[in-house]
């Protein structure tokens, strides 16, 4: 268990380390200085002056060779100190704190909801014995793919907003205002945890195990339940820790749209004024969030299957040296 553990944590620090140095080299590589574009987009119509402009670059460090940057930069990630917002002058730290409950609280209650749909719409995909309903059932994960995320939440604004008046259309005052982004984020990632679910569960059905409980008087409810979704649920879990990036990711489109405050709308501003600092910022702070949550599905599974923990023990010698054939 503790080589388990210690491989999925170095695993987890190279993850970070990739990010945050995947992260700098693409800002480094844009063709336009920040602070400079920053200085155009206040649009005063009053020549700069260059000198002004040069003594900016040294205060964020501009001036200095890539790799002297690189290594600031590093230093500074691993302390949790990323420097100063060129658009703003607030501390990056800051604007990221400021900005993650908001955020945390959608993710987080995006991916409840989208576990437990996914999980019972592919517990009832494989447990009915209906042609029909069955087809229909597995015909709903793919659809809930291929809907624009932007789409739905457009439609959920129209008809729970604007003609019903059921939620809040946009902010981020109370639990009501969170009810229709959080459905708007949980129905892509339930439909992939639903199919991955529903296929892993149909392949698990047709195991011989499952024949000989049958054989024994055992219920199908039984069976589906305490063994079927057991030994199923691995793939899921996986995808899930896997989905966790996409709900962060996911969180610009939605705040966009319901005009929530929040690290997705941060990151929309960021990139756009080229903010370096903040979006080397969100960067971190999202892979953190990914490499811990998988993390949690890593140490997760040797309580579903105790067999994944025995491949990392060695084979023990034989107690007995072995005896001559005659």
């Amino acid at each position: 268990m503790i080589r388990y553990l210690g491989q999925r944590v170095l695993q987890a620090l190279a993850v970070l380390w990739a990010a945050f140095t995947i992260s700098f080299v693409v800002l480094f590589l844009l063709p336009s200085d920040p602070v400079s574009l920053a200085v155009d987009s206040a649009g005063s119509g009053t020549p700069v002056d260059a000198a002004a402009v040069a003594e900016l670059q040294a205060r964020y460090g501009l001036d200095q060779p890539v790799w002297v940057q690189y290594w600031h930069s590093l230093v500074g990630a691993v302390q949790g100190d990323f420097g100063l917002s060129i658009a703003t002058g607030q501390p990056v730290t800051t604007a990221i704190l400021d900005a993650v409950p908001s955020t945390l609280g959608l993710a987080g209650s995006a991916l409840v909801l989208a576990v437990v749909f996914g999980t019972a719409l592919a517990y009832a995909a494989t447990y009915t014995q209906t042609a029909w309903l069955k087809n229909l059932l597995f015909a709903l994960p793919p659809l809930g793919v291929a809907v624009p995320t932007f789409w739905v939440g457009l439609l959920l604004l129209q008809l729970f907003s604007f003609r019903l008046r059921w939620f809040p259309a946009f902010g981020d005052a109370g639990v009501a205002s969170l009810v229709l982004p959080a459905v708007t984020l949980a129905l892509p990632t339930g439909a992939v945890i639903a199919q991955v679910l529903a296929t892993s569960m149909t392949t698990t059905w047709k195991q011989p195990f499952v024949d000989v409980a049958r054989a024994k008087g055992v219920s199908r409810l039984r069976v589906q339940t305490r063994h079927v979704l057991r030994l199923s649920s691995i793939p899921a879990f996986t995808i899930a820790g896997v989905l966790v990036g996409t709900l962060l990711a996911g969180s610009v489109v939605v705040e966009t749209v319901f005009s929530r405050a929040g690290v997705g709308r941060l990151t929309q501003t960021s990139v756009l004024a080229q903010d370096i600092p903040v979006v080397q910022g969100i960067v971190v702070l999202t892979s953190l969030v990914f490499v811990l949550v998988n993390l949690a599905v890593d140490l997760l599974y040797p309580l579903i299957d105790p067999r994944i923990v025995r491949e990392y023990k060695p084979a023990k010698a034989s107690a007995e040296p072995e005896k001559a054939h005659v």
